[in-house]
């Protein structure tokens, strides 16, 4: 995925300020945001142009951390908190713009050579964490997030079980980072990594599975309990079973049932969000 324009003055921008100041968290944030800005407004179609340009800043993001040796995951999340900030300054922060970033961000780091697993965490945590700034609601990000981070996989042969793992700890704790509500998040990342399992042809039952022991895990660093979790996990996991129809709701039933990582899972349906 050669890099643009855009993506090549963002590299190169970012490549200096971590030089200069040794900061990657921050600076990556504002000069991913600064220059999309910058770029969609030279455009004359800015919705149709939104999605590959901040495809191409993050990746040129990822390809300056690499150069100076900085930590991936940290640098894919403030470059998508960034990238999703400056496309909102302009316009209308649609799903498709949050999935073809995180997808982006995936693409990038494999062509670098770098952790993709660790990177899919990141993205997804910046993307959580971006939503509250841009109006669009957990659970279309988290399902988005997840569907850009299954197909990232498969472009770059990445095992999707563990991709989808990392995405749900990542999105999960982007959420718990601006205060909102991690089952309605596990539920919408859940289904979004199903989906896009059966998009790219990937083993559902791995995935549906990998996703839950994800849920499990963030769990230990928010205020829920890792069975209410897992639950909201699994039953994401099988309402998009049921929406694809066929053997994928045995499948995924079959995966996400019983005990998993020693929590008992109950699946519930209909999902319902806590009303507060």
């Amino acid at each position: 995925m050669p890099l643009g324009d855009l993506g090549k003055k963002v590299s190169q921008a970012l490549s200096e300020t971590i030089k200069s100041v040794g900061e990657i968290g921050q600076s990556t944030i504002e000069v991913a945001r600064s220059n999309v800005v910058d770029g969609l407004r030279g455009v004359r179609d800015v919705v149709t142009e939104a999605s590959g340009l901040a495809g191409d800043t993050v990746a040129g993001a990822i390809q300056a951390a690499s150069q100076v040796g900085a930590e991936l995951g940290t640098t894919a999340k403030g470059a998508v908190v960034g990238t999703i900030r400056g496309v909102g300054e302009v316009t209308t922060v649609t799903t498709g713009v949050i999935s073809d970033t995180v997808r982006a961000a995936i693409k990038g780091t494999s062509e670098v050579g770098g952790d993709v697993a660790k990177v899919a965490q990141g993205a997804a945590e910046g993307a959580l964490a971006a939503t509250k700034s841009v109006g669009v609601g957990l659970e279309d990000t988290a399902f988005s997030v997840a569907r850009g981070a299954i197909e990232g996989a498969k472009d770059t042969g990445t095992d999707i079980a563990l991709v989808a793992k990392d995405t749900i700890r990542g999105a999960i704790a982007g959420t718990r980072e601006i205060g909102g509500d991690v089952l309605e998040t596990a539920h919408g990342t859940a289904r979004g990594t199903i989906k896009g399992a059966a998009e790219v042809g990937g083993d559902l039952g791995s995935v549906a599975r990998s996703t839950v022991e994800g849920a499990i895990d963030a769990a230990k660093g928010v205020a829920v309990s890792a069975e209410d979790a897992a639950s909201a996990a699994a039953t994401g996991a099988v309402e998009a079973a049921r929406d694809i129809g066929g053997a994928a709701v045995d499948t995924v039933t079959k995966a996400v049932s019983g005990t998993i990582s020693g929590v008992t899972v109950v699946i519930k349906a209909p999902f319902k969000k806590e009303q507060e």
